[in-house]
């Protein structure tokens, strides 16, 4: 129920909302507000009825499954929620650090696809989890509780608790039957350290960017015997990546993927194996991607994008699965952008720790069972509005899938029949029974 009013809700994406999208505001509300507190409800659960769904979704002749983990930030504006505090506001001008009082999540998408091509491929949120900050101890704090807050806070760093929610994808995953498949896991440069990379399971595939001025190293010269000492883990310097980028010893190889609407020619260079101190003993694959040129206007001068410098900790997967891998990871971006403006999240007036996490997590749990249901229906949009112009192979959005939703939930409601034939039974049905939620939805809706 609380579902449907989520999607239902044409105001602010508050618990009070929903229940009044589903024509419930005149009952026990209690019900609603307890199912988020306490175990009553099992997120978890829920996004593993996602997971295993894109997991069974992939051909059985793909080896690998594709995800992709970012953090993201959820405005507030109550002082006494659980878990806020000031943050660099990631939205903010270069040349000036603002700070925005928010919560910290993290999440993990898988994307959908049955087999990895030169396509476009709808990222579904399989996980959220919420990351507070450790609250500093006052200034007349003793020695022990400094000692407990720096304890606590390495283990609550991003990185960390990255490294635990791809394990425990990995576990998801071997429990729904499919530990012969290889996660492939595609991240940003915060994630691409030590904390991450020496805390990989054993099936896990890492694709991450690094800096441009990195030190890399070749494997050490099995040749060399020292008698003394432990063996070598690094060999010779090699130039940094941008230097690589630059330098004419290394050849431009020419991979076609898929962005922004379309397949595109990229220029890369590699190094096939490469070691990193932060990395350890673990042979990593080096991808240099030369930065794609595109004009704002047809008369406009050629812009350029800065370049991209990724690793791999697989030297075995190939080169067009790589790009188009770490290519895919923009849907996680997509689905920050929908979430926050489109489902809602973070839009919940709530302050205890439980239900600051379980809200958003169920918010997203929804968006992920929207998303899967689309790509098994036949989904037929809206007629499109006269200044709406339809491109060529463009996706369905968030936005028309929730249209479309509201369109067969409210049809009968509105009293709009989209098709030539009139039910009879709804006709006659008397309103007391039948409720029109979508005008309850409308007279209640709090912005």
């Amino acid at each position: 129920m609380l579902a449907e009013g989520f999607l239902g809700c044409v105001g602010r994406s508050t618990v009070s909302g929903m229940i009044a999208a589903t024509g419930q505001q005149f009952k026990d509300w209690s019900a609603a507000y307890r199912l988020f507190h306490g175990e009553r409800m099992n997120t978890d659960t829920l996004f593993s009825v996602v997971r295993k769904n894109l997991a069974d979704a992939i051909s059985a002749d793909e080896r690998e499954i594709y995800a992709h983990m970012d953090d993201t930030l959820l405005r507030k504006t109550g002082k006494k929620v659980d878990g806020a505090k000031w943050m660099r506001d990631p939205l903010g001008p270069p040349f000036q650090t603002n700070l925005v009082w928010g919560q910290r999540f993290m999440q993990t998408s898988l994307s959908l696809c049955s087999k990895m091509e030169n396509i476009q491929a709808t990222t579904v949120p399989v996980d959220l989890h919420h990351c507070p900050s450790v609250k500093k101890p006052k200034k007349d704090a003793t020695e022990q509780d400094y000692e407990h807050y720096r304890e606590t806070q390495k283990k609550t760093k991003l990185s960390v608790v990255g490294a635990q929610r791809i394990s425990a994808l990995r576990k998801g995953l071997d429990l729904d039957g499919h530990s012969d498949k290889r996660l492939v896991v595609s991240v940003d440069g915060s994630y691409t350290n030590e904390a991450v990379l020496k805390k990989l399971d054993k099936n896990v595939t890492l694709i991450g960017r690094i800096r441009k001025d990195c030190r890399l190293f070749e494997l050490p010269d099995c040749s060399e015997t020292n008698e003394k000492g432990r063996k070598r883990v690094y060999g010779r310097e090699l130039p940094t990546p941008e230097q690589i980028r630059q330098s004419q010893e290394y050849e431009w190889k020419e991979v076609k993927a898929w962005a922004a609407g379309k397949v595109h020619t990229f220029n890369v260079k590699t190094v096939e194996t490469v070691r990193w101190r932060k990395s350890g003993p673990l042979n990593l694959r080096l991808v240099v991607v030369r930065p794609v040129g595109y004009r704002l206007t047809k008369k406009s001068r050629m812009l350029y994008r800065n370049p991209a410098y990724l690793i791999c900790t697989s030297t075995e997967l190939s080169l067009e699965k790589l790009l188009q891998a770490y290519l895919w990871r923009w849907g996680i971006e997509v689905n920050f952008r929908d979430q926050k403006t489109l489902m809602g999240c973070g839009q919940a007036q709530v302050r205890k720790e439980i239900p600051c996490s379980k809200v958003p997590q169920f918010i997203t749990a929804v968006n992920a069972m929207l998303l899967l249901s689309a790509s098994k229906a036949e989904i037929k949009d809206l007629p499109r509005p006269k200044w709406y112009t339809k491109k060529k192979n463009q996706r369905t959005t968030t936005q028309d899938l929730i249209n479309q939703f509201r369109t067969i939930n409210w049809t009968d409601s509105v009293q709009i029949n989209f098709s030539d034939f009139v039910t009879m039974e709804n006709k006659q049905r008397s309103t007391k029974n039948n409720p029109i939620h979508a005008l309850s939805n409308l007279f209640y809706t709090r912005n």
